[in-house]
């Protein structure tokens, strides 16, 4: 009589446990299909509701992809208009898209104020799913305005928490162009220096075409080089024709790091 209760014992743990786990896997299921992570396959989040990001600058959020067939890239014209309803799903009307371009991991974009001709932030859109994504590095961790650490005064912004610089856009330029010299020779930066709200953002450039990205702290001069891009295809919205397309030292500028000049 002991043994068979032992083994009935026994029996209702294994039952047990088997309905744990049944429960376990019907959550995660559900959570895969409404908060799912960049770049993965599910539904796309609707856009936010105030206080949740872009308002907050915190998870992804973006366009539905209609119609689309699997595993084929959005058109320009798609990551353009994702673009533009990430954007106006910040509530803010100031804000409008400033550039589009392509990479061959993710399309990426600025949203910048008109009021000002400040740019806001920056984000990213999953070449496939059309799922979008606050860019990490200096837009979060730097960003004074827009960015999830600008009440925290973390990554340097203790040295601009209100979005002010001590770096003219030549100064942070000469930086980004000392920091490429000994990294990467032979690559200049634009003439363009994109103000943010605590740094700057400057396209890298080869023989007058584009192949990366980097930032530079307004404030302490340090380098942030945009290792997740990949390589650069095309210029899709601003500064039409400004650079052709380039892809070859993709993998060369994965391996830059950041630094302080």
């Amino acid at each position: 009589m002991k043994r068979w209760k032992i083994l009935g014992a026994l029996g209702l743990l294994v039952l047990l446990i088997g309905m744990v786990g049944i429960g376990i896997g019907i959550a995660r299921m559900a959570m895969r299909w409404t908060l799912p992570a960049f770049g993965g396959a599910g539904l796309v989040p609707s856009a936010p509701g105030p206080g949740r990001w872009p308002g907050g600058r915190m998870g992804p959020w973006g366009g539905m992809r209609w119609g689309a067939i699997p595993g084929t890239p959005l058109s320009d014209e798609e990551a353009v208009r994702i673009a533009r309803d990430v954007i106006a799903a910040d509530g803010n009307p100031d804000l409008e898209l400033a550039e589009v371009m392509a990479f061959d991991n993710h399309f990426y974009a600025q949203a910048r104020e008109r009021s000002t001709g400040r740019y806001a932030f920056e984000f990213l859109i999953d070449r496939f799913t059309g799922a979008a994504h606050p860019e990490p590095g200096p837009n979060m961790m730097w960003n004074a305005r827009y960015g999830m650490m600008r009440n925290h005064g973390m990554m340097g912004n203790r040295w601009g928490a209100s979005g002010e610089m001590r770096l003219s856009p030549e100064e942070a330029r000469r930086i980004a162009q000392a920091y490429l010299d000994q990294a990467m020779p032979g690559a200049t930066v634009d003439e363009e220096a994109d103000p943010f709200y605590g740094y700057y953002t400057l396209h890298i450039l080869r023989d007058g075409r584009i192949v990366g990205m980097l930032s530079v702290h307004g404030s302490t001069g340090q380098v942030w080089v945009h290792t997740w891009h990949g390589s650069f295809l095309r210029m899709v919205y601003g500064h039409e024709g400004e650079h052709g397309s380039f892809g070859g030292d993709g993998a060369a500028i994965a391996f830059l790091s950041i630094i302080s000049l």
